[in-house]
């Protein structure tokens, strides 16, 4: 696979946490919004196939799966290309979450890692944003696992009226103002969040991982066991394994191999939790 990114912006991500790709998608976005209705109008237009309230965040999990044209996505060769320079070219897919969110998202890391291996989110916001209205932001360098920086934000990220006496909104951070066909990616660790959101904002996520060696395989079937709040019994859709050539498969093979403990897991959960989890 040809590589995406230049070194320099290779290094910004190992750096600062985070990327911005401004137009990358914009010649398909049309088409990628488009799926993205698609998939929401055939699951109830809301959360657990109900009506979006505009209340509270909706959600699907696993996303991109459900539609021909979004599992595509992980062989657009600019996708595969960012995904393979940050992760290597026999990375994991890990998932992928579609999302009408309702107002505020707090600071927080998607699982703050003592680990030097990698997990990256690729984002794609579907509406105009900016700082006032929901875009993303971020707290660059924030990714950095046993730094003392990001230890402190760690520690005090639950409260932080109470710790720094400011509200989320003025936390020192980057707001990636954003319109469709741009793309975000960002390392799991880093802090982020958005706020002055609508209540029906746009935006699904693409989730990898770096291959994991024999030896870390049981960290592997521990990520995949997370899935069972979503209620889910296979880490991937059917469409995602149907529609799979053989290069896509490189990505599908080691979650197809070790999700065989998420379906009693998924039964469990569905006991014990009144609906999926929202995020």
């Amino acid at each position: 696979m040809a590589s995406l990114l230049t070194p320099a912006q290779q290094k910004f991500f190992d750096t600062f946490g985070y990327l911005s790709l401004p137009g990358l998608l914009s010649d398909v976005i049309g088409e990628v919004i488009d799926a993205f209705e698609e998939v929401w109008a055939q699951r109830g237009g809301g959360h657990n196939g109900q009506a979006h309230d505009e209340e509270s965040r909706s959600c699907i999990v696993p996303f991109i799966d459900q539609h021909p044209r979004l599992c595509a996505l992980l062989d657009d060769e600019r996708i595969e290309g960012l995904l393979c320079d940050l992760l290597g070219d026999d990375f994991n897919y890990a998932g992928s979450d579609g999302n009408y969110y309702a107002g505020d998202t707090r600071w927080h890391s998607d699982g703050f890692k003592q680990t030097d291996h990698r997990y990256i989110k690729v984002a794609f916001y579907l509406d105009e944003l900016d700082a006032d209205s929901g875009c993303l932001r971020v707290i660059p360098g924030s990714h950095h696992a046993q730094d003392a920086f990001s230890e402190t934000l760690q520690k005090h990220v639950g409260q932080i009226e109470d710790t720094w006496g400011v509200d989320g909104r003025q936390v020192p951070a980057l707001a990636l103002t954003t319109t469709p066909g741009d793309i975000a990616v960002f390392n799991h660790n880093l802090k982020h969040a958005a706020f002055g959101g609508s209540g029906r904002r746009r935006m699904f996520t693409i989730n990898c991982t770096q291959r994991f060696a024999e030896a870390d395989l049981p960290m592997w079937r521990d990520y995949i066991a997370g899935g069972a709040r979503f209620w889910i019994d296979r880490m991937y859709g059917e469409t995602m394994m149907a529609t799979a050539s053989d290069r896509r498969m490189i990505h599908l093979e080691q979650g197809m191999e070790h999700d065989g403990h998420l379906a009693a897991l998924a039964a469990k959960a569905r006991e014990e939790m009144t609906e999926p989890s929202r995020g």
